[in-house]
């Protein structure tokens, strides 16, 4: 390897410190090198932008975003919300135990962590609060359950990853579900505690009698098949992921028929926010995309994979290196970009250790979601306290003991294969 890769490097690195575009810091790091190296044509670098948006399956981004963006004007936030306040609205610390409930279905409903996140600070923080809930607790728990989106089928991560390492994203979808429920116990149990130390308590009883559970199912029963179908029609054949995006839309467009609360500029607005959100993940796709052909050129993964053969042993002790250095990256890169541009660097060694293929992928869809919550750069963080006011020192501090139980939980994914191959072995 040259001089010039390790440019290229550090100045990605740099740029995103000074807080530029992800797309623009990858842009500068690439354009750093084709410019030390002027025996390469200059296309090559627009070729591989463009080639790296060709990808059949990145299809699937775009149509389960708009499905999700859909979801939010069908009033579906609303009865989930009322549905799994029936449920357990009455337990101590209900309403935060609501709120993980929440998060993890609707994680099966819009894919998008952040649109979770956003959604939820502006509906359940404000209640939490009312409730008796600090701010910066409800803050914390609404970015942490977010982090269940990307678990939970149809997460946008696993479609990327799929695309990216050649891997059926079908499988990953039902490999994301044990992963997905292990973190919405763990946060219940973390809730039930906190709460009870705190005295989380509200007077203001709710109605969780068996009629109104029913009655609070019927309304929410229609969106809680979403997942059901999308799984279910990949797995029998009916269509692929890329195609299940757009039954996802449809379904979503039949809903907001059925329950009529979808207008025609309810519409354009979502594919709007479409269009918006899709080309910023494009824009850092095709970029990393770029800078993958000059890691692929300079021979970086090989010279990786050789380095850990002849330093580690044994996958354990790859394993326990990787998630260290997957929390640090995470907390400085955005994950799109670090996952294009690290899992073809890292897919290699895994197979040489004889990890399973999915068991890995999740390891570092978890390990890239933690990156989300984590300072200096977590988008959970911002998005979350930029909605709720909550001062970001506040937060990390409140945010402590919901490290460690994403670590404890990071280990289980980690070294226990049934959590996430068990199902996929079911299904498949």
């Amino acid at each position: 390897m040259d001089l010039a890769i390790a440019l290229s490097c550090v100045l990605m690195l740099v740029f995103l410190f000074l807080r530029l575009p992800v797309f623009v810091a990858i842009l500068g790091a690439t354009a750093s090198y084709f410019i030390c190296h002027p025996e390469l044509n200059a296309a090559f670098m627009v070729q591989r932008f463009v080639s790296g948006t060709q990808s059949i399956p990145l299809l699937a981004i775009p149509f389960f975003v708009c499905a999700g963006v859909f979801m939010n004007y069908t009033g579906v936030t609303r009865r989930i919300i009322d549905f799994c306040e029936a449920l357990i609205g009455n337990v101590v610390g209900g309403i935060g135990h609501v709120t993980v409930l929440v998060a993890t279905i609707m994680g099966g409903l819009s894919g998008s962590n952040l649109a979770d996140a956003a959604m939820e600070a502006k509906m359940l923080v404000p209640e939490m609060q009312k409730r008796g809930f600090s701010n910066a607790f409800a803050s914390v728990l609404v970015a942490c359950s977010a982090i269940i989106t990307p678990l939970i089928p149809p997460g946008i991560a696993m479609i990327l990853y799929g695309s990216i390492a050649n891997v059926s994203i079908g499988k990953l979808f039902v490999a994301g579900i044990g992963p997905g429920i292990l973190l919405c116990v763990a946060l219940m149990l973390l809730v039930a505690v906190v709460s009870y130390k705190r005295g989380y308590t509200t007077t203001q009883r709710v109605d969780t009698s068996f009629k109104r559970v029913m009655y609070t199912f019927k309304r929410a029963f229609l969106p809680l098949c979403l997942p059901i179908i999308i799984i279910g029609g990949i797995r029998i054949g009916a269509f692929t992921p890329t195609e299940a995006g757009s039954v996802a839309i449809l379904y979503s467009l039949l809903l907001g028929i059925v329950y009529r609360e979808m207008t025609f500029k309810n519409i354009l607005m979502g594919l709007k926010d479409t269009v918006l959100t899709s080309a910023g993940i494009m824009l850092i796709v095709g970029m990393a995309s770029a800078f993958a052909w000059i890691l692929t050129r300079e021979r970086v993964p090989q010279y990786l994979t050789s380095l850990f053969i002849h330093h580690l042993s044994s996958g354990v002790l790859f394993l326990i290196i990787l998630n260290l250095f997957l929390i640090f990256i995470g907390m400085f890169i955005e994950t799109t970009a670090a996952m294009i541009i690290l899992v073809p660097l890292l897919t290699p060694i895994a197979a040489h250790f004889g990890i399973n293929e999915i068991q890995f992928a999740m390891t570092i869809i978890f390990n890239f979601s933690i990156g989300c919550i984590s300072p200096p750069m977590g988008t959970l963080m911002f998005v979350t306290c930029s909605i709720t006011k909550c001062p970001m020192l506040t937060f990390i501090k409140e945010a402590v003991p919901f490290y460690v139980l994403l670590v404890v939980c990071l280990a289980l994914i980690t070294f226990v294969p049934f959590i996430t191959t068990g199902l996929v072995d079911l299904v498949y």
